[in-house]
């Protein structure tokens, strides 16, 4: 074994669960004369000291959840992070955040520590980036922690919205109308969103026998969807475009309006996110819908259970599905 002991080590030696371990850990009495011995002896043997963040989230719990969010002033985190205050207000929770310029192993592990100094009963991760869901291997046990829209290999729960299935209806939307070309204005691509949004696309296109592009990449703002904008009226000859978010979908109608390509007469534009601006750009926007409201409920629902039966392993829960909101930046073809 390389490095410092961790719970999972002890579990392993002892011939139990995390769970079990941490149950001796903090002197359960439904556990065995005989299991304790052997977790105490696997305890020993590998020298393993807990964690002080583990002892003051089981000692000393509070009635304060955690959040660790990157500092971004993009709608899909912000709303997220308005969602479960709602939802933990609603249940007598008050919420402590963390922000982080940048979601990595190293600084989310840090912040899970600064909260730990509050004695949260628990935490919630915001994780739009794939470092954030590695950093999430690392989480000191026992913590009840859930994850937003991170990939944690079944180690800790997920709370999210189906973003592939969100692409696969504004593609369907737009072949549906009689387009036959759809190209794809993606967001950052170590973002998880991303990532299943451009399966969706892809996936409807290949179904249809369509030809698949290759993805503009743009970073989520406005300012990036202007830019693919200008490079697509130039270069493209698809009656149909879907952009990752409403933010990039702004920046396609300012680029369109300045080279005179009518929206949606000459082009179709789908957003994702449905943002409040959303019904009032111009023309309004047709896009994908996130009920993050919803998100925020599941997140707190599942975080107080796992606090309530001290349960570590993760449960199944299911997606959030995204709505298909039609307007009028969508028509058919000729």
């Amino acid at each position: 074994m390389h490095g410092r002991a961790v719970i999972k080590d002890v579990a392993q030696l002892a011939g139990v669960s995390a769970q079990t371990v941490s149950r001796v850990l903090n002197e359960y009495p439904n556990v065995s004369d005989r299991t304790r011995k052997r977790v105490l002896e696997a305890i020993r043997q590998l020298g393993y000291r807990r964690n002080a963040m583990a002892r003051g989230l089981a000692a000393r719990r509070s009635r304060i959840i955690g959040v660790v969010t990157l500092e971004t002033v993009l709608y899909g985190p912000a709303a997220t992070l308005f969602g479960i205050e709602r939802a933990a207000r609603a249940e007598g929770y008050a919420v402590s955040v963390s922000t982080l310029q940048r979601i990595d192993h190293r600084g989310v592990l840090s912040a899970l520590s600064a909260l730990a100094d509050q004695s949260v009963a628990g935490v919630v991760l915001i994780a739009p980036q794939g470092a954030a869901a590695r950093a999430l291997h690392d989480l000191p046990s026992p913590m009840a922690a859930v994850a937003v829209g991170a990939d944690t290999g079944g180690r800790t729960p997920v709370i999210g919205v189906d973003q592939r299935a969100g692409a696969r209806m504004a593609v369907e939307h737009l072949i549906g109308l009689g387009h036959r070309e759809v190209w794809h204005l993606a967001g950052p691509p170590d973002w998880l969103e991303t990532r299943g949004r451009i399966d969706g696309w892809r996936s409807v296109l290949q179904d249809a026998g369509l030809r698949v592009p290759e993805p503009m990449t743009g970073d989520w703002s406005a300012r990036s969807g202007y830019a693919a904008g200008l490079e697509f009226a130039v270069r493209a000859s698809a009656t149909a475009i879907f952009a990752g978010n409403d933010q990039m979908a702004l920046g396609l109608l300012r680029a369109f309006h300045e080279r005179g390509i009518r929206v949606p007469d000459d082009v179709s534009v789908v957003g994702f996110d449905d943002i409040p601006e959303a019904a009032f750009l111009c023309p309004p926007l047709t896009t994908i819908r996130q009920d993050f409201d919803e998100v925020g409920r599941r997140c707190v629902a599942v975080l107080l259970q796992s606090i309530e039966v001290d349960r570590l392993e993760p449960v199944p829960v299911p997606v959030v599905v995204p709505t298909l909101i039609e307007r009028d930046s969508t028509a058919g073809v000729g």
